[in-house]
């Protein structure tokens, strides 16, 4: 398999997942300033929409969208118990959070790395987010993890996207539990050599 991915970017989170499910996998860089690879290739001859992350089979069959990709990275090896199994309620609960951290969460955070974007919004979206994540951080209390004690998938996608605030000026040191949740998830092994990879520890 490959992952094509940008450091830092929504691709993490894949990039976490592969390394928890201990699955053989070649990393390859995409630009999002460039979208060149480090060959020369125009990425958008890998995705015509030119974002990351992109899952590449060993058959050539190429998957889009970070939700859909850590599910199935997951279900290469449920011995790891990345997601619950297919068809199960718990399985839809995860699909409803990473749904949630899609389209709330993420997508969120897009007009504040839009450099288009006019200043008199941005407190708009920034407030909007604030008040997700005060809920979000709710939702943590008394809890290891978003499905309770076990790490999955949307965790790590979860992890990657609350990394942006640092970013764009959006304080969360007052959500104690979402902090203390990220502190959790930074000190997994898997998780440490996913940014190492993408040269965001050292």
């Amino acid at each position: 398999m490959k992952l094509y991915y940008s450091p830092g970017a929504c691709s993490l989170s894949p990039h976490i997942v592969l390394h928890e499910a201990g699955l053989a996998y070649e990393a390859v860089l995409a630009s999002t300033k460039t979208h060149k690879l480090p060959d020369g290739t125009d990425f958008y001859t890998i995705n015509p929409l030119g974002y990351v992350p992109v899952l590449e089979l060993d058959d050539g069959t190429r998957l889009r969208e970070g939700p859909a990709i850590v599910q199935y990275l997951a279900d290469q090896a449920p011995q790891k118990s990345l997601a619950p199994a297919n068809g199960t309620l718990g399985r839809y609960r995860l699909q409803e959070w990473l749904n949630f951290i899609a389209t709330e969460i993420h997508k969120g955070f897009g007009p504040l790395f839009a450099p288009n974007t006019p200043e008199v919004y941005k407190p708009m979206v920034l407030e909007r987010l604030r008040a997700r994540l005060q809920w979000l951080d709710g939702e943590l209390a008394g809890k290891q993890y978003l499905m309770g004690e076990q790490f999955c998938v949307a965790d790590a996608y979860l992890f990657t996207v609350s990394n942006w605030a640092q970013y764009v000026g959006l304080d969360i040191s007052h959500l104690k539990n979402l902090v203390a949740y990220r502190e959790r998830i930074a000190a997994r092994p898997a998780v440490q050599t996913a940014m190492k990879a993408e040269g965001l520890l050292k």
